[in-house]
């Protein structure tokens, strides 16, 4: 989280890092207490990612690109899809069968939902947006990121203005809240 670089450079290197949490939780054996940790990880990382995306990314897509209304709704039902098995799996323990299933899931969902951002939306977004608007949205992303909740909200809003106004209070809870429980620490 944080990494630098407009807002194509600051999102790739989420999802690079995603895809490392993934193949860590993969090599380790099915029960492994470490595996929980690493979801927990993984759930942090990718709810701060898509509420930033929501917040400012999918706007400018709207405001930029051509069908651009039609592109941020896929984008936005992905992250949908992904939120509620988020929140599925924080109900498991790593020797629960529905642990790997829900793993398995969403990786297969998230990399198809990167591929279609780093493939399609990122080239498009690149061209219309000027270096300038692409930084601007890449500083906008790194700090909505740190405000932003860590734990999935399936049912929260994931447009403007609503997102924007109840992101930063459910971040405030939930790192309150990982705190208390150490999550996230490990």
């Amino acid at each position: 989280m944080g990494h630098g670089g407009n807002v194509i450079q600051e999102l790739t290197a989420d999802h690079r890092e995603v895809d490392g949490l993934f193949t860590k939780i993969e090599g380790l054996p099915a029960g492994d207490e470490q595996r929980r940790e690493l979801a927990d990880e993984l759930t942090m990382e990718l709810v701060r990612h898509a509420v930033a995306e929501e917040m400012y990314l999918y706007p400018a897509v709207r405001r930029y690109v051509d069908d651009g209304d039609d592109l941020a709704d896929k984008e936005i039902a992905d992250h949908g899809e992904v939120e509620r098995m988020l929140k599925e799996l924080e109900g498991c323990r790593p020797g629960d069968a529905r642990f790997d299933t829900l793993i398995s899931r969403l990786k297969s969902t998230v990399t198809a939902h990167v591929s279609d951002e780093e493939g399609r939306l990122f080239p498009l977004l690149a061209e219309s947006c000027s270096p300038k608007a692409l930084d601007e949205l890449g500083e906008k992303i790194r700090s909505a990121k740190k405000t932003a909740p860590t734990r999935p909200h399936p049912s929260a809003p994931d447009t403007p203005p609503a997102n924007k106004l109840l992101a930063p209070g459910a971040g405030m809870v939930d790192r309150l809240r990982d705190m208390l429980t150490g999550r996230g620490r490990g």
